[in-house]
């Protein structure tokens, strides 16, 4: 058995690439391609890492669903006792269908209307995470006429730069996110003073794909003197939340493992003297991120003067992260083949110069052989589209040697479904 590095559930048998105990290829002959596979081990051993690193502290981790709302994923981690934090109606009517509780629901997210503030009141979600001052005043003319009492914390933009890619940085003074830093406590004192919002808490999360410590850290003294000067008003915060964003393996990335970050961030928190307070946490693509891998057939082999093109079945439809952030996925051979690699554009039959899932990458393949792109488990299936009129793939979740499909294909008539002629 070869382990991949970074992917401790997906490995080689005699060449055979595995997802846990099965073979892609079988999973890929069962139910053809693009395909995603992800690893319920996988996931559960990055949750497990995050609960060592919050071992004896109150805490609670809310799953930031936008990374992939399948049902099936959201079922996984509901049966292992997570939150969950949304950005939308639409995600709270997904979580709510694969039974996780309503009070384990946060609700992120700048644009919130007033139809899914009253559907997240009429639920009983945990907290609104509030991002403008103005949307302070809607939450409390919504609940008011709902007869409820919103709970909320106010999203801090403590303008730390996580040293990511700007599309995924939501921490700075450019960024639409949260309430900025010197406005907050004013923003507190008004929340306090509305009779149908009730504070429980504060909260901040600077980005995505975030692979050093040192932004936490910053972020995390901005928020405890925050902490400290809202509590200074009279008005006590219940629990501090710390968003997600940690990163991931996806080209060598290091990032710090959660327990190691979160005994590090701890010890700050300690030596603040705010170490009783309950911790809430966001992680999203470090839970999901490296279970997954899309399955994709080789279509054709097309040679040229400047670049060698392999193109497969799967698009930027499929695997929107390459086109929308020129993001790094690997790419590997499902079997493993002799013989000499040619260095290959592996792109998609999407009719746009942008639709590439790698650069100059070195592969022995042929015409008919499958690839998996790997690290694929966030972003990419909660992303995809349906351009060029294009099904979202199939999925499939891998616990140990079974295999659940969580997602069927979809058909054309699944995508004209509630279209009308003249």
């Amino acid at each position: 058995m070869t382990q991949l590095p970074g992917h401790p559930h997906i490995h080689r048998v005699d060449g055979e690439l595995h997802v846990e105990q099965l073979p892609v290829a079988q999973l890929a002959r069962e139910h053809g391609t693009p395909l995603f596979v992800y690893s319920k081990a996988s996931m559960l051993a990055a949750l497990a890492a995050y609960r060592r690193g919050l071992q004896g502290r109150r805490s609670r981790i809310c799953y930031a669903m936008k990374a992939n709302s399948s049902l099936g994923v959201l079922q996984v981690f509901a049966q292992a006792d997570c939150g969950f934090d949304i950005v939308s109606g639409g995600e709270l009517a997904r979580v709510l269908a694969v039974g996780a509780r309503p009070q384990d629901v946060i609700f992120s997210g700048v644009g919130k209307t007033r139809a899914e503030m009253a559907q997240a009141l009429e639920a009983g979600i945990g907290c609104f995470n509030v991002e403008s001052e103005a949307e302070l005043e809607v939450l409390d003319e919504v609940a008011a006429r709902a007869g409820r009492v919103a709970p909320v914390s106010i999203r801090v933009n403590p303008n730390v730069d996580p040293k990511t890619h700007p599309y995924i940085s939501t921490g700075l003074k450019g960024n639409k996110f949260g309430i900025a830093h010197e406005r907050t406590l004013a923003a507190y004192r008004r929340a306090a003073a509305l009779p149908h919002l009730r504070v429980v808490g504060i909260d901040c999360h600077i980005g995505s794909q975030i692979t050093d410590s040192g932004p936490y850290l910053d972020a995390m003294d901005r928020m405890l003197d925050l902490v400290a000067a809202i509590e200074a008003a009279g008005i006590r915060l219940q629990h501090i939340d710390f968003g997600g964003g940690l990163g991931i393996d996806y080209r060598g990335d290091q990032p710090p493992a959660a327990d190691a970050l979160w005994a590090e961030l701890l010890r700050k928190l300690d030596a603040r003297g705010f170490g009783d307070r309950e911790l809430l946490l966001e992680p999203g693509r470090s839970l999901v991120g490296n279970a997954g891998v899309c399955v994709t057939e080789v279509l054709y082999l097309k040679p040229g003067e400047q670049k060698n093109f392999c193109i497969v079945d799967a698009a930027m439809n499929d695997l929107p992260r390459p086109a929308m952030y020129e993001a790094f996925h690997g790419i590997e051979p499902v079997a493993q083949r002799g013989g000499a690699a040619t260095t290959y554009d592996v792109v998609g039959p999407v009719c746009e110069s942008g639709d590439w899932l790698g650069r100059d990458r070195a592969l022995p393949v042929q015409q008919g052989d499958l690839l998996a792109v790997l690290s694929t488990g966030a972003y990419c299936m909660s992303m995809a589209s349906n351009y060029n009129t294009r099904p979202r793939a199939a999925e499939v979740l891998v616990d140990g040697d079974r295999a659940h499909l969580i997602r069927e294909r979809e058909r054309p008539e699944d995508l004209m479904r509630g279209e009308r002629l003249l």
